[in-house]
């Protein structure tokens, strides 16, 4: 089967053409929709590459740019490619060979984060300080390697980036939850030795590989979530097995399920555009798979902003809601729609949150012509499922659950 490989970039940086070129090795074809970057930054890179570029006008959002990608694609596997994600060879034959099965609408790789982290624990006993209900360990005011500060960038057990005044002065800190394991991010192997914390060289455990995706969950809220979220990839997730979406950095579909699933939503914009597309696959009595036989290398946000960004979280938030009402349960649209008006958000987050679920309702008529399933058996058989997942290395109270970023959940 010829293959095809959609990449869309709207704010490229240097990972671009390392995606681009990593795809073309694989690809029958690979198609770049510059979504409007300035000064057409996007298509330099791809005329450089030697790829089949598309050009628009504007940022017309994510779901749009695939959509014309999709329509200049020519194969009959297409697979879609963050432009900060670089696939191991072997990512588009394994694809395809799990879409043979006519009743698989996609397949989602194993996605992992492109830096190696350096694994740090702390003997630290557990304490709180209510009303703050988080679990706490020590509070890191520094954490360099190598001279880099990367105390923003830590991930694992550790909390948000806080800001205030100690001592008279201004400063930032991070707390610890206890013991579990912190990461840092290394730029070589010569930056294992040289990470400090709080002014001390502090030794790590060991080099690892964290996953960014191992396919994409339902929580029993109604969020969209990221099985294996900044776990090692210590071979707990090599099993193909089916999950309930594919991360649209990089899932695979053949034009087939394309045409009879349908276009991504446009009216997403970004974020949950992937999530919508297969829960209505699965609507439809197709199944999503999670193979792990090729990885893709994910950068994570480098366009958006990431997840402290204020507008990514107001995206997501009511994408959220609008998928909801294309597809789940009313008793469950009904449900979420009354915790966000319940919940102390400015009134323009409110108003927003009601016409996202109004409009989709709306949409929701024509989409039922589709089904093949009612909402209440898809969400019934996926709806927390993976929400949470075996990891020997993480604490019980924290296993599996990334962190919101959604209002109203």
């Amino acid at each position: 089967m010829r293959s095809s490989v959609v990449v869309v970039s709207y704010q490229p940086d240097e990972w671009l053409e390392a995606a681009l070129s990593a795809a073309a090795a694989q690809a029958d074809q690979v198609v770049l929709v510059d979504n409007g970057s300035a000064e057409g930054a996007a298509s330099a890179i791809g005329r450089r590459v030697g790829v089949d570029l598309l050009r628009l006008d504007r940022n017309v959002g994510f779901p749009a740019g695939v959509n014309a990608g999709v329509h200049r694609a020519d194969g009959d596997v297409i697979a879609l490619l963050n432009d900060d994600a670089v696939p191991e060879t072997g990512w588009i034959a394994s694809a395809a060979a799990v879409l043979v099965d006519a009743d698989v609408a996609a397949v989602a790789p194993k996605l992992l984060l492109a830096s190696t982290f350096a694994e740090l624990r702390f003997d630290d006993d557990e304490w709180e300080q209510p009303p703050d209900p988080r679990r706490l360990g020590r509070r890191l005011h520094a954490a360099t390697v190598g001279g880099r500060d990367v105390l923003p960038l830590l991930v694992g057990g550790v909390h948000r980036l806080e800001e205030g005044i100690i001592d008279g002065q201004e400063t930032r800190w991070r707390w610890t939850s206890g013991r579990d394991a912190i990461y840092v991010p290394l730029d070589d192997e010569a930056d294992h030795d040289r990470i400090v914390i709080n002014g001390d060289r502090v030794a790590a455990v060991r080099a690892v590989r964290l996953v960014n995706n191992a396919g994409s969950y339902l929580s029993s809220e109604g969020h969209g979530g990221d099985r294996g979220w900044e776990t090692p990839d210590d071979g707990q997730f090599d099993e193909r097995r089916e999950c309930f979406a594919a991360c649209g950095a990089a899932a695979a579909f053949t034009r087939d399920s394309w045409v009879r699933v349908g276009r991504f939503a446009e009216s997403f914009f970004a974020y949950y555009e992937d999530v919508d597309w297969c829960w209505r696959a699965r609507l439809g009595g197709q199944r999503i798979v999670y193979d792990p036989a090729a990885t893709v290398c994910h950068i994570r946000s480098a366009t958006s902003g990431g997840q402290g960004d204020l507008k990514v979280r107001g995206w997501s938030g009511r994408n959220r809601l609008h998928a909801l009402a294309r597809n789940a349960p009313l008793h469950v649209v009904r449900h979420q729609l009354g915790r966000t008006r319940e919940a102390d958000h400015p009134p323009e987050l409110h108003r927003a949150a009601a016409r996202r679920v109004a409009r989709g309702l709306v949409e929701r008529v024509a989409l039922r012509r589709r089904w093949k399933l009612g909402p209440t058996e898809v969400w019934d058989q996926w709806a927390g499922i993976d929400e949470r997942w075996h990891d020997p290395g993480r604490s019980s109270s924290r296993q599996g659950l990334p962190p919101r970023l959604e209002f109203g959940g």
